[in-house]
């Protein structure tokens, strides 16, 4: 029996491979709308369409790591027991920028209420609902593989500079269902991939620090979260958010807590062990 030929350029055909299943899958998100079908299937049909990058990770997984287990790796991702210090400190890093956006926009708005949500209930399903789509779809593939795989070439910084340029474009379809046009858009852009690619600084950081995939998880879905529940103008909060997280990327990296971004550091701390069986 011969042996499976492994990928030359793994995480390239990785990203292609996302915006290819991607899409489609965002596409008919698109049309369930239009479409004015149920509330419940519109949620499905948009989580789902958030997993695409788990799905290509799945699909190309037995040629990146030929002869091992996908459940195996999977499990080996969420293995380590988190530290209580990097959970604190991720949870009051973005607590204060959440803080300060919404006193900048209660201290500017007119509306009555500063939560876009009205019921203790709405916030519960919108939590769980976030949880679903972006956090668990997303970081298996990103942050689990790419990053880490990215690490085994280039510092961790350089690696989730790349990722998260790559992953911010991948939200190239949604920048153009905001609304926004000309100037306004560019501005939205350009704010977005700054927020991007300064939470995945943040996420590279705390995430080698602790190598529990559930770190990510938390940072991303604690970023979609806030900004979520904010009742303010979107391109104000994507900005706001541009600003805090980037200076919080910026500190991050100057101090670069136990040489995790940049400088000597124990490859087994970085990635762990690839071939888990």
């Amino acid at each position: 029996m011969s042996k499976e030929k492994k990928l030359k350029k793994p995480i390239v055909s990785f990203i292609l491979l996302t915006n290819i299943i991607f899409w489609p899958l965002f596409c008919l998100v698109g049309v369930t709308k239009m479409l004015g079908l149920s509330t419940w299937l519109f949620v499905v049909v948009h989580c789902i369409s958030s997993w695409a990058s788990t799905f290509a990770f799945a699909i190309l997984f037995k040629k990146i790591y030929p002869g091992q287990s996908f459940i195996q790796f999977v499990k080996s991702k969420f293995k380590h027991k988190i530290k209580v210090s990097v959970l604190l400190s991720v949870s009051t890093i973005q607590a204060l920028i959440f803080l300060t956006i919404m006193l900048i926009v209660l201290s500017k708005s007119e509306v009555d209420s500063i939560f876009t949500l009205s019921s203790w209930g709405m916030l519960l399903f919108y939590f769980f609902k976030t949880l679903l789509s972006g956090p668990f779809g997303e970081e298996l593939g990103w942050r689990g593989f790419a990053l880490l795989e990215l690490q085994k070439k280039h510092s961790p910084l350089k690696a989730s500079i790349i990722i998260g340029f790559w992953w911010g474009l991948w939200h190239l379809p949604i920048w153009f269902t905001t609304g926004f046009t000309g100037i306004d858009l560019m501005k939205y852009i350009l704010f977005f991939m700054i927020s991007i690619m300064s939470t995945t600084i943040l996420m590279a950081a705390f995430y080698n620090l602790n190598q529990n995939l559930i770190i990510p998880i938390i940072i991303h879905h604690n970023f979609n979260f806030f900004i979520g529940i904010i009742n303010g103008n979107l391109s104000d909060l994507i900005m706001y958010n541009a600003i805090l997280y980037g200076i919080a990327a910026v500190l991050i990296i100057f101090i670069n807590p136990k040489k995790v971004l940049y400088g000597k550091k124990e490859k087994s701390l970085l990635y762990g062990n690839p071939t888990v069986m």
